[in-house]
């Protein structure tokens, strides 16, 4: 009996820790390829005067490309800008993508993700999660 309970707990584990490295690499953000021609612009809309909250959903979004897609950032693959509103040219990208308040947007082609709800949700108190969101995005966007 002791040795099917070792055999069960050793094959639990093995089961365990291939789960979790097959999973590890299938999630990085930096395997993304994009089919050619296609680039990823992440905006995030806003005004000009801001909260901590905005500041924040900024600066992990920027974060977050900073350091999972630095190669695609580097060739122009990916490419995020802030977009302040309140000014000429923020206005007018705002009228093209039918934006009129604070928004965090990943657009590839013709497919957009909408991230202000988690963004503003999450940009302080979960940042991780937010990151995770904005990986997420970034894939579903790249299909």
């Amino acid at each position: 009996m002791k040795k099917l309970f070792c055999i069960t707990v050793f094959v639990a584990i093995i089961a365990g820790i291939t789960a979790c490295s097959d999973n590890s690499s299938s999630s990085s953000g930096a395997s993304a390829t994009l089919k050619a021609g296609k680039k990823v612009e992440v905006y995030y809309f806003h005004f000009t005067r801001r909260c901590a909250t905005c500041m924040k959903v900024e600066t992990v979004s920027k974060e977050v490309l900073e350091t999972q897609y630095p190669e695609q950032l580097k060739k122009g693959d990916i490419f995020f800008q802030s977009v302040n509103l309140d000014e000429k040219e923020g206005e007018t990208l705002g009228k093209k993508y039918k934006i009129d308040g604070q928004t965090l947007i990943v657009i590839c082609g013709d497919k957009s993700v909408d991230l202000t709800e988690k963004a503003f949700m999450y940009a302080v108190s979960d940042p991780v999660k937010l990151k995770a969101e904005i990986n997420k995005a970034i894939e579903e966007v790249m299909k």
